[in-house]
């Protein structure tokens, strides 16, 4: 499964679409602006919130957390005591699975990884559109809503702390 995000929308406050790769909106990531966090909707064409994303608050360095119907499902932070930069530790509600994101998070070039297996794929070199990245999701099993809120995290912290 892949899908298409463009990239100059990504940002807090803004709204944009991400299509399948036949062009068709599938989500809807939904800025919420003028509140005291970032706050972000992933929606479905219908308007249903499938997924809430938010800033934690009084974190001593960037975390995002995720929810479904309103139950933590996810916390996204950057990974401690890491060479690399770009380094990213998702760990999932459930206590006993974390999730590893690496790359050049910055450049829209990066994977998703549980356990050393590829999850997901985000990267613009196989897109000709200008300003585009593509989320393309390797699991069939994988949950794509989960990987593009991870997505949003990742690129939503490393641009905060690149403003610093």
């Amino acid at each position: 499964m892949r899908f298409l995000v463009r990239d100059r929308l990504l940002g807090f406050g803004d709204d944009y679409w991400i299509e399948d790769d036949r062009g068709e909106k599938v989500f809807l990531v939904d800025g919420k602006a003028m509140r005291l966090r970032d706050t972000f909707e992933l929606k479905d064409r219908q308007g249903r919130v499938l997924i809430d994303i938010r800033q934690k608050m009084l974190a001593l360095r960037g975390t995002m957390l995720i929810e479904r119907d309103d139950e933590p499902l996810a916390t996204v932070r950057r990974k401690r005591l890491s060479l690399l930069r770009n380094h990213y530790r998702v760990a999932l509600a459930d206590g006993s699975t974390e999730l590893d994101v690496s790359g050049k998070i910055l450049d829209r070039e990066f994977a998703v990884e549980y356990e050393g297996e590829l999850l997901a794929v985000i990267s613009r070199r196989w897109l000709h559109i200008r300003d585009t990245y593509g989320v393309d999701v390797v699991r069939e099993d994988a949950d794509p809503a989960l990987l593009i809120a991870v997505t949003v995290c990742v690129i939503h912290l490393a641009e905060k702390e690149r403003e610093g």
